[in-house]
């Protein structure tokens, strides 16, 4: 992920986890946050992947981890939270799409293993954060959700049925912690190219496509920017809060 562009210290003193961070939009919330002065915690289960990325981020931490092990996340949290002294953001981006398919023919394996990543490995991430930012009484949370999980993709029953978890678990997460400074929002975007796409057929990435107004994918960098401002002070008023960035294809 390209370091070229420069901004302010927006997250000077904070730190930050992305999980799924090796990667696609991840790896650029990493970058993103990193450019603007948070010292970052790169969460994912590709070793390989994860080294690289934090070089190319220059990321200030790492851990190869499966979110869908919550004991293993519990482990993790309270040893980044020791490495960088304490956790202000958590952006969970780890996820996968499962097969393309229609739904009397998917894999109940499979369906559970689109769950297990996607809603369990975000509910085990938030259950083991939200207790050491209430520590500060700060935190912003930004889950990555899709357009999916409000309008449903056809052949994509579990994908779009884990998104739409996703956006229930952060409208009342966001609510349990309204009191408190802890922000919790999730962002729904269209599609973006990225590596994930190697999970769908060329049907389905068309199909998605044809769906955006704009006429095109998303980029990763514009997904950061948003999440960026979710993640940071400036978001105060925000929580529970859906966050549309589909190049007009939702309406609601």
């Amino acid at each position: 992920m390209s370091q070229a562009l420069h901004y302010g210290e927006r997250f000077a003193g904070r730190t930050a986890v992305v999980t799924g961070g090796a990667s696609g939009i991840g790896e650029a919330i990493v970058a993103r946050l990193g450019a603007e002065g948070a010292r970052v915690s790169i969460w994912d289960r590709d070793a390989e992947g994860l080294k690289r990325a934090r070089t190319v981020c220059r990321a200030a931490h790492g851990m190869a981890l499966d979110v869908t092990d919550a004991a293993a996340v519990a482990r993790a949290a309270a040893e980044t939270e020791a490495a960088l002294d304490r956790i202000d953001i958590l952006v969970t981006s780890a996820g996968i799409t499962g097969p393309n398919m229609p739904l009397w023919e998917y894999p109940p394996e499979e369906w559970r293993r689109v769950f297990d990543i996607d809603v369990h490995g975000v509910f085990n991430c938030c259950r083991a954060m939200v207790p050491l930012m209430q520590k500060h009484d700060y935190g912003r949370i930004v889950n990555i959700a899709s357009i999916a999980g409000k309008e449903g993709n056809p052949n994509a029953a579990a994908y779009s049925a884990a998104k739409a978890a996703v956006i229930g678990l952060t409208k009342s997460l966001g609510k349990e912690l309204a009191r408190s400074e802890i922000r919790v929002n999730c962002v729904t975007p269209a599609a973006v190219a990225t590596p994930i796409f190697t999970q769908m057929t060329e049907a389905q990435i068309e199909y998605m496509k044809s769906k955006i107004p704009m006429g095109r994918f998303g980029t990763v960098e514009e997904i950061a920017a948003l999440v960026c401002w979710l993640a940071s002070a400036e978001c105060s008023f925000s929580t529970g809060a859906v966050f549309d960035i589909s190049g007009g294809r939702a309406t609601y």
